[in-house]
């Protein structure tokens, strides 16, 4: 097993327009990941379904432990696994699946608190996460509605390179 990458050493940075998001250690590229990002494009506001830009880091990991295909609803283990048949039974929900790294803005004004208008633009407050999405969903298109999508593998091998406190870099 890979040991954990510290927080000094570590980087993720998600590029919208490639649809991809890299992992970095000591600034050498050690992986890169299709995503899906935001339909909605890119924006910092409060219920746009957009992915925030600027500078975020994880303040927060879910799943440690859980089979590949664990449901999450608010971060919580609903006991569910994903299956043909569950998604049929339940066609229109957002599936966040297998691990969550919860995303926090480090910008004040800008992905942090809220703007200069008083808008919320809080990622973390806007649950912005990397997560898990099912197979069938397609990667490096972004249909999302605000948060950056992962193949379940993929997070899984993600959630255990980094820990809370990664540096996150949206752009």
């Amino acid at each position: 097993m890979t040991q954990t990458i510290t927080t000094e050493q570590a980087q993720l940075i998600v590029d919208c327009q490639a649809q991809t998001l890299q992992l970095w250690q000591n600034q050498q590229l050690v992986r890169t990941f299709s995503i899906s990002t935001a339909k909605n494009g890119t924006g910092q506001l409060s219920g746009s379904g957009c992915t925030p830009l600027g500078r975020h880091k994880i303040s927060e990991k879910f799943g440690e432990g859980l089979p590949i295909n664990a449901v999450f609803v608010a971060r919580q283990f609903t006991g569910e696994l994903y299956d043909e048949a569950l998604a049929e039974r339940f066609a229109n929900r957002d599936w966040i699946l297998a691990r969550i790294l919860w995303l926090e803005g480090l910008e004040e004004g800008y992905n942090r608190g809220e703007n200069a208008q008083g808008i919320c633009v809080d990622s973390k407050s806007r649950y912005i996460y990397i997560h898990g999405t099912p197979d069938t969903e397609p990667m490096g298109v972004p249909l999302s509605h605000g948060c950056i999508r992962m193949r379940n593998q993929e997070i899984l091998w993600l959630f255990e390179q980094v820990e809370v406190g990664t540096q996150v870099v949206i752009r």
